[in-house]
């Protein structure tokens, strides 16, 4: 097999990616024999890249124990925006963040807006004219999530945001994970599985989340194209064209790629999807074309759906951002602000990255994300946040064939 020549070390934080060898799966459609040296879809490659050393990220290391009980009164309210974006707000972080408040002993009311600003507004209204000490907010979108952080802050109620940015806004916190490495992740996995298919100057489609609502999809598709585009710029790969998933709606993704799919002449070997949503929407695509496991995709989450695609040789990667440090954050700095005490003294360390230029007070815990391959998906089961049995329903020989139990 031809060797391609796309190794890159990560611009900034994010390691450099081991390779190692790319084998066949067990889904579906099977690798042909041979090797091809240019691209477009080539089916030689497989989209089952092994790396026998994932990357750890350089981000702080989350608080560690469980928040203790304090002698504090006060309501912590959470607003949440949808179910649509992520099933991780339903099955994950609500019912995580409401744990570590009663753990605490404080009360908290958990809401979701469903995609709609106007009840997230509302919600907002309610929650302050209750009086909650501190308000968690992943908004749908920065202007409406600015707009309830001035309400908040009139108020003399505390904001912190929750997993997305609101750019310009007024929150004297912001808890997440570091998104412009996560890109970086994903671009450099992407690379390294396009360079052990043998394929020279691949084809790549970008698939960006919803840029046009979430600063994280915008640091996303930063960090993706810190890697792919020098790559680009030097001829080593070609970047076909780079595609918004508006308002991160699953539902767009499909038609799309299929667009750009379309426009790349039905030829391609790697896609940057953002999120396992999209890579599932690619999957479907490159099904009804004949090329599913054939072409390397990124992912992000840790979704089932993602991780079973990891599984059957689909999808190449998964971004897996484990919700359980992220409410355990948001939670203790939101007691520690309730009862008085210094962050610090809770195990929550600060950035010293400026996520907002026009929020200089800002205070951000950026936290450490994993890249997720075939060969460590059970990291995932071990670290508690999806079961084995989830993970393997109807697949349950590709699991064990993966070592995942």
């Amino acid at each position: 097999m031809r060797t391609s020549t796309l190794s890159l070390t990560v611009v900034g934080t994010a390691a450099v990616l081991a390779l190692a060898a790319c084998s066949s799966g067990s889904g579906s459609s099977s690798s042909s024999s041979g090797s091809s040296s240019s691209g477009g879809g080539a089916k030689n490659a497989s989209a089952i890249c092994k790396l026998t050393n994932p990357p750890k990220s350089s981000a702080s290391a989350p608080p560690s124990g469980a928040p203790s009980k304090v002698n504090a009164a006060g309501k912590v309210g959470v607003i949440l925006p949808d179910t649509t974006s992520s099933t991780r707000y339903t099955l994950y972080d609500a019912p995580l963040l409401k744990q570590a408040f009663d753990a605490a002993g404080i009360q908290s009311d958990i809401q979701n807006a469903q995609g709609d600003t106007a009840k997230f507004q509302s919600i907002a209204q309610s929650m302050i004219g209750e009086g909650v000490k501190v308000l968690i907010i992943d908004s749908i979108d920065a202007t409406s999530g600015a707009a309830v952080e001035q309400q908040a802050a009139a108020a003399g109620i505390k904001v912190i945001d929750y997993d997305r940015v609101n750019l310009g806004g007024s929150a004297a916190y912001y808890v997440s994970f570091d998104n412009e490495e996560v890109g970086k992740l994903q671009g450099q996995t992407l690379v390294d599985c396009l360079n052990q298919s043998g394929v020279s100057k691949p084809s790549v489609i970008e698939m960006d989340g919803g840029t046009d609502v979430d600063n994280n999809a915008v640091l996303f598709a930063k960090g993706a194209n810190s890697v792919l585009q020098p790559l680009s710029g030097s001829g080593k790969l070609s970047i076909k064209s780079e595609t918004v998933v508006k308002g991160w709606k699953t539902a767009n993704a499909a038609p799309a790629f299929s667009q750009a799919l379309t426009a790349a002449g039905g030829q391609v070997d790697g896609v940057l999807a953002a999120n396992d949503d999209i890579a599932n929407a690619v999957v479907g695509v490159l099904q009804q074309n004949g090329l599913a496991g054939h072409v390397a995709i990124t992912g992000q989450d840790a979704q089932v759906e993602g991780l079973q695609n990891i599984l059957k040789g689909v999808q190449s990667m998964t971004i897996f951002k484990n919700v359980t440090l992220e409410a355990a954050a948001a939670a203790k700095l939101a007691i520690a602000l309730i009862s008085g005490q210094d962050p610090t003294s809770l195990g929550v360390t600060f950035s010293s990255s400026q996520i907002d230029p026009k929020n200089a007070n800002l205070k951000s815990v950026l936290l450490p994300a994993q890249v997720i391959t075939y060969s460590n998906v059970q990291d995932v089961v071990t670290a508690g946040a999806l079961k084995a049995s989830e993970i393997c329903n109807g697949i349950q020989a590709e699991c064990t064939k993966a070592g995942v139990k």
